[in-house]
């Protein structure tokens, strides 16, 4: 019994003096009171998005496009973006950089037509698509009603 309690202590002080960040070890006693090592536990750790710095601050177009999806009405893809460029329901198309070069002629050429600004996001579909909040990538962004967002005022910068 003596041997045993000896034995736990010093496997508690070795698992307390290996400092290891992903393992630890662990003592479990067994159904006769015995105790067993070897099992090991792993440590969770958690996913800690980084703030951005003063340096890497969001820039103008990617903050008034987050605000036009969180509180205006918008639509996604490029078939919705021909349909309202052809009907002239939209106010504004936003084009990733890396959209199919058939997509943005015909959203520019029927945008033109209806009198409609089309602004190209700098970065890709999948940039815009995160940038929206959507797991997948955006190659066309139409804003039919943008509320509280600035992003018509963007349009006289470009």
């Amino acid at each position: 019994m003596a041997k045993e309690g000896k034995e736990e202590e010093e496997a508690m002080q070795a698992a307390e003096e290996s400092d290891t960040d992903t393992q630890a070890q662990a003592v479990v006693e067994g159904s006769e009171g015995e105790a067993k090592e070897g099992v090991k536990k792993r440590k969770v750790r958690k996913v800690v998005r980084r703030r951005k710095t003063k340096k890497e601050k969001e820039k103008p177009l990617t903050a008034a496009i987050r605000l036009a999806v969180e509180n205006g009405e918008v639509g996604f893809g490029a078939r919705k973006g021909t349909r309202s460029s052809l009907l002239g329901k939209a106010k504004l198309f936003v084009v990733a950089s890396n959209a199919p070069g058939k997509v943005r002629d015909e959203v520019s050429r029927y945008a033109a037509a209806s009198g409609i600004p089309v602004i190209t996001f700098e970065g890709s579909s999948i940039e815009l698509g995160s940038v929206c909040g959507k797991p997948f990538p955006v190659s066309v962004l139409s804003v039919y009603d943008p509320k509280s967002s600035p992003i018509m005022e963007l349009i006289g910068s470009k």
